[in-house]
C-alpha cells in the first residue's frame, strides 16, 4: 500500500502556495498594466469604428479593412485587449497542458481493457490515479471558458460582442460563418459534455476495478469494463478533436487545420505516457512495485518514443502542407509562430523530436530508469512549450514573455497534480487484485 507521507504532501501544498501566489502577482500586476492602455484601446476601437463606416461606402476601403484583418491574423495588429489577456493564456495553457496528462492516461487505460492486454496488469492502478486527475484541469479549462464567455477576458475572438452582427462596427463575417458551431449555447452544452463523458469515464474504471478486488466474480467485471473502454474509446476518438477546435484551433478563428485533433491527441497522449513512465519509475525507486520489471520500463519508454516520432510526423505532414501550398490564409498562422515565437517554435522541434531519438532510441537506452526520467523531463518542457506555441501568439500576439504568471501556473498545477495522484495511489493497493492478467503482466519479459 502506497503512502503519502507528510513531507510528500508539504512539498505539494508549497507547490500550490508558491504557484498561487506566483499566478495572483501575474493578475494584479497585468491588471494595473491594462488600465493605463485601456484609453488607447478606445482610441484604437474608436478608429476602427470610423474605418468601418469608410468601408461601407467606398469600395477601397474595403481592400483596406480585409489588409488590416491580414495584419492581425499575421500578428502585426496590436490589439488592446491582448496584454489582459497574458495572465488568463498563461493559466490557459498550463490548464490544458495537465488536463493532456489526465486524459491521455484515461484513454491509454481504456486500451487496456478494450484490446485485454496483459503486461500492463501491474500498472491500472497507476494510470487510474493518474486519469481521476483529469477533472481539475478540465474544471479549470471550463471556468476559463466561461470567463470568456463573460468578457473577463478576449482570448477567443469569436466570443467578442458584435462579432456576428453585420450592424456592428467589429463584424466579421469569416467568424460569423461559424456561428452554427461557435455559439456560447453550443459551446457551454459541449464542454459539460466533456465533462461528464471524461470524468464519468475515470471514475467508473476506478469504481469497478476497487469491485473487482473485493468480488468472487472478476470476470464478469472485467467484461463489463472492456465493453465500457470500448465504448468510452469511440467517444473519446469525436470529443478529443472537437475539444481540440473548441478550446485552442478557435483562438485563431480564421485558420483551421483538418489535422489539428490527431494533432494535439499525439502531444496530450506522449505527454501522458512520459508522466505515467515517470510516475513508475519514482514508485519503483521507493521500494513499492516489485513486480515491475525493466521489461515493464521498456515498454513504457518504447511509448514515449514512438509517440515522440508520431506527434512529429503529424507537426511535419501539417506545417509541410500548409507551406507548400503557401496560401495567404493559411501560411500567417506559422508566419507568426516562426517570427514573433521563433525560439519556442525550434524549442518544440528540438525537444520533442531531436532529443527522444538521441537519448531513448536504442533497446538498453530503454531498459535504464535514468535515462527514461532524462528524455521525459525534456518531452514534458517541449510539449508545454507546443501548448504554448498553439494559444499564446492568438491570444496574445507580441505581448508574451515567461514570467510569474506563466511559470506559477505550471508549478501551481504541479503541486495539485501531486496532492491529487498521491492522495488516489494511497487509497487502494497498487496491485490490482482478482485481475484475469495479472499473471501474464507479472510474468511478463522480453
Amino acid at each position: 500500500m502506497f503512502e503519502f507521507t507528510s513531507k510528500a504532501k508539504r512539498w505539494a501544498y508549497i507547490l500550490i502556495v508558491v504557484g498561487l501566489v506566483g499566478v495572483v502577482i501575474g493578475f494584479m500586476n497585468n491588471g494595473s498594466s491594462h488600465e493605463s492602455h485601456e484609453a488607447d484601446g478606445h482610441a484604437q476601437t474608436e478608429a476602427h469604428a470610423d474605418g468601418h463606416d469608410e468601408h461601407a461606402t467606398q469600395d477601397a476601403g474595403h481592400d483596406e479593412h480585409a489588409d488590416a484583418h491580414d495584419e492581425h491574423d499575421g500578428g502585426h495588429h496590436v490589439d488592446p485587449h491582448q496584454q489582459a489577456n497574458r495572465p488568463w493564456s498563461a493559466l490557459f495553457v498550463n490548464a490544458i497542458f495537465f488536463l493532456g496528462i489526465g486524459i491521455g492516461a484515461l484513454f491509454f487505460l481504456a486500451i487496456q481493457y478494450a484490446a485485454q492486454v496483459g503486461w500492463s496488469a501491474g500498472l491500472l492502478r497507476i494510470m487510474e490515479a493518474q486519469a481521476l486527475w483529469l477533472i481539475v484541469p478540465l474544471i479549470a479549462v471550463i471556468l476559463i471558458v466561461i470567463a470568456g464567455l463573460g468578457h473577463a477576458h478576449h482570448m477567443w475572438h469569436w466570443m467578442e460582442a458584435g462579432i456576428m452582427d453585420p450592424t456592428q462596427p467589429n463584424y466579421d463575417e469569416i467568424i460569423a460563418g461559424k456561428e452554427g458551431f461557435l455559439n456560447p449555447i453550443f459551446t457551454i452544452v459541449r464542454n459539460v459534455l466533456y465533462l461528464v463523458i471524461w470524468g464519468g469515464a475515470a471514475f467508473y474504471f476506478r469504481k469497478q476495478s476497487l469491485k473487482q478486488d473485493l468480488s468472487g466474480d472478476s470476470e464478469t467485471i472485467w467484461v463489463k469494463t472492456r465493453k465500457a473502454a470500448a465504448i468510452f474509446l469511440v467517444l473519446y476518438a469525436v470529443t478529443s478533436s472537437v475539444s481540440a477546435w473548441d478550446w485552442i484551433m478557435s483562438i485563431d478563428a480564421h485558420w483551421f487545420s483538418t489535422l489539428f485533433g490527431w494533432y494535439t491527441f499525439a502531444g496530450m497522449f506522449v505527454s501522458a505516457l512520459t508522466v505515467l513512465a515517470m510516475l513508475t519509475i519514482y514508485l519503483k525507486s521507493q521500494g513499492y512495485l516489485e513486480w515491475i520489471n525493466p521489461s515493464h520500463i521498456q515498454d513504457l519508454g518504447k511509448f514515449m518514443f514512438a509517440f515522440s516520432i508520431f506527434w512529429t510526423y503529424l507537426w511535419f505532414s501539417q506545417y509541410m502542407l500548409y507551406w507548400y501550398s503557401n496560401i495567404p490564409e493559411e501560411v500567417t498562422y506559422f508566419m507568426q509562430r516562426f517570427g514573433q515565437y521563433k525560439l519556442m517554435f525550434v524549442m518544440m522541434i528540438v525537444f520533442n523530436f531531436v532529443f527522444p531519438i538521441l537519448i531513448v532510441m536504442s533497446r538498453d537506452a530503454k531498459r535504464v530508469p535514468g535515462l527514461v526520467i532524462f528524455a521525459g523531463i525534456f518531452v514534458i518542457i517541449g510539449h508545454w512549450v507546443d501548448h504554448f506555441v498553439m494559444i499564446m501568439p492568438g491570444s496574445v500576439g507580441g505581448e508574451w514573455g515567461i514570467g510569474l504568471v506563466e511559470i506559477g501556473g505550471f508549478v501551481l498545477f504541479a503541486g495539485l497534480f501531486i496532492l491529487v495522484v498521491f492522495t488516489n495511489l494511497s487509497k487502494a493497493p497498487l496491485l490490482q487484485k482478482n485481475h484475469p492478467m495479472l499473471k501474464e503482466g507479472n510474468n511478463f519479459h522480453q
